[in-house]
């Protein structure tokens, strides 16, 4: 599978929000920034790490709407 253009966005979204349940299951994704803090940042997001998931999921639902 290749990833050009307008998809890779919404792969990147795709990708923080797996990486960010990983985070949630204690699991360390990156010595970087976490995936949290990041959604939290470029979204604009508020809330617990599972707030920011319900709502990031929500996002990507009517994305692909």
């Amino acid at each position: 599978m290749i990833i050009t253009g307008d998809q890779i966005p919404l792969a990147r979204l795709i990708t923080l929000k797996h990486g960010l349940k990983l985070e949630m299951k204690g699991i360390q994704v990156s010595r970087g920034r976490t995936c949290y803090s990041i959604i939290k940042d470029e979204l604009g997001l508020r809330g617990n790490r599972q707030k920011v998931l319900d709502q990031l999921e929500e996002m990507l639902e009517m994305d692909n709407a």
